[in-house]
């Protein structure tokens, strides 16, 4: 009954859990011990804690046994090292912030802590959010699952790598141009970006302010919604966040019929590898022998989505990073003649090439002379990409779409081309700048890697969305291959 618990969903989990059939200590060492066999090879923790998650899983085959249980009971998860716990370090994949312990839990972790799920650790990132690759992290890269020479994708490769390893049953990632999507595709797994607001920021590091949004990394669609619905909602520590009403959609089994499905013809350019295409356009097919509406549209502006992201996130984390300054907290040089001595260095030494190097970028972009020319322009663009976004849902229901433009590339790659290893987001980050819904879910394999289809809706459609992408892996099986480990 041990085996391949790391396959099963939430649901099936809670039901042994609840049967008696497995506990929870049972439950958690299992996930101990296939991360002690194969992590060394893998490398998606930063942190994790065997003992404190015992504990924890003896609380929770106590509340099992009296009925005070719910379906995150016993249940363990990870992290991404971004996201504040108390228990765990933070680190944000810095060298700046090694060390570093938060003395709250953000709201996500606090919702399912008190819902009973077991934090086992803190994934691997890309350093402060800050890549398409997880090579970017202080501590290390992280590899693919599937293929130890490739990346897992970033910045979440961590957690996505984690949850298609079989370390934990789902994990939380940030997705601020598509960090949760682009490797949930490249992994093999599914991973949701809520719409903005939907699930509270407190406690997330700030990258890009306007763009950050926490989600889940999940073996399936129906174990999305299960987190999404304990880790949604308004918040008075964020006054950003809205909640999200995750009604029951009527009748699932017909959502695909006379569903109107948009094919955005600029996402199916130059820049798509031609078996990611194909092998999308495969599952375009499918979306069509179910009854689904297939329709080509036009959204012209995504041609600057990219441009207009990297200026706005950049400045905004020119912004939000300003506080690592070696003085209030994290590392610091003190081998130093003066406070501004002090803080050249620390920042200098603390952060890594990426990091600096948006820093610089949104600097520039907000230094006098150049604010309107760039900060200024790209904030009228993101609102006509919004604005034209917003307006192709009146004609269709959801939009699909490749997530990555390739499957996941060999490590070093594009590490020393910022502009190609950029590219990687070309797919995900319209969705971020209009703030909506969207879900990568595995929909086939390229020479044995995951393929990952993107499913786009109208802001705060996230039942819905979750509803299509539910009802297609239950008609489906490409979400359930697995990489073969050894």
């Amino acid at each position: 009954m041990l085996d391949n618990l790391h396959n099963k969903g939430i649901k099936d989990l809670s039901q042994l859990l609840s049967d008696k059939t497995i506990s929870s200590v049972e439950l958690v060492t299992y996930f101990f011990d296939r991360i002690d066999k194969y992590e060394s090879q893998i490398h998606s923790f930063i942190s994790m804690d065997k003992d404190y998650a015992i504990d924890k899983a003896i609380q929770a085959d106590k509340l099992i046994h009296s009925k005070e249980s719910n379906i995150l009971t016993g249940i363990p998860y990870m992290v991404k090292d971004n996201i504040s716990t108390k228990h765990f370090e933070t680190t944000a994949g810095s060298k700046i912030l090694d060390g570093f312990s938060s003395n709250y839990d953000a709201t996500v972790v606090k919702n399912l802590n008190e819902h009973g799920a077991i934090l086992i650790g803190k994934g691997n990132l890309d350093e402060f959010a800050m890549g398409s690759s997880t090579e970017n992290s202080a501590f290390g890269a992280t590899k693919n699952p599937w293929d130890l020479s490739r990346v897992p994708g970033g910045s979440s490769g961590g957690p996505a790598a984690a949850v298609s390893a079989g370390f934990s049953v789902f994990s939380l990632g940030s997705d601020t141009g598509g960090s949760i999507r682009q490797p949930a595709s490249l992994c093999g797994v599914t991973g949701l970006k809520p719409s903005y607001g939907a699930v509270s920021r407190y406690g997330l590091i700030a990258f890009g302010s306007s763009l950050d949004q926490i989600g889940p990394f999940t073996r399936n669609a129906e174990d999305s919604k299960l987190i999404l619905d304990v880790i949604s909602g308004k918040d008075e520590y964020d006054s950003t966040s809205r909640g999200l009403s995750l009604e029951i959609i009527d009748d699932e089994t017909n959502i695909l019929k006379g569903l109107k499905v948009g094919l955005p013809k600029e996402y199916f350019s130059e820049y798509l590898d031609g078996k990611v295409k194909d092998s999308v356009m495969d599952f375009v097919s499918f979306l069509s022998d179910q009854g689904a509406v297939i329709e080509e549209v036009s959204l012209p502006h995504t041609d600057y989505a990219l441009s207009v992201y990297y200026i706005l996130a950049p400045s905004e984390a020119s912004s939000n990073l300003s506080r690592y300054d070696g003085v209030k907290y994290g590392y610091s040089e003190n081998e130093v003649d003066n406070m501004w001595e002090r803080i050249e260095k620390s920042r200098s030494n603390g952060f890594g090439l990426e990091v600096k190097r948006r820093i610089m970028l949104g600097t520039y972009s907000l230094s006098s002379g150049y604010y309107d020319e760039y900060y200024g322009k790209a904030e009228q663009a993101r609102q006509i990409i919004k604005s034209e976004l917003n307006d192709i849902f009146t004609k269709v229901d959801i939009l699909v779409t490749p997530t990555s433009p390739s499957t996941a590339f060999k490590l070093g790659e594009k590490l020393n081309d910022p502009m190609e290893m950029y590219a990687n987001d070309i797919m995900t980050i319209p969705a971020n700048i209009a703030g909506i819904p969207a879900i990568s879910i595995p929909s086939s394999q390229v020479n044995g890697l995951p393929v990952g289809s993107q499913l786009v809706g109208p802001y705060m459609g996230d039942a819905k969305l979750l509803a299509i992408a539910n009802h297609i892996q239950q008609l489906t099986d490409w979400h359930l291959s697995n990489p073969k480990l050894s």
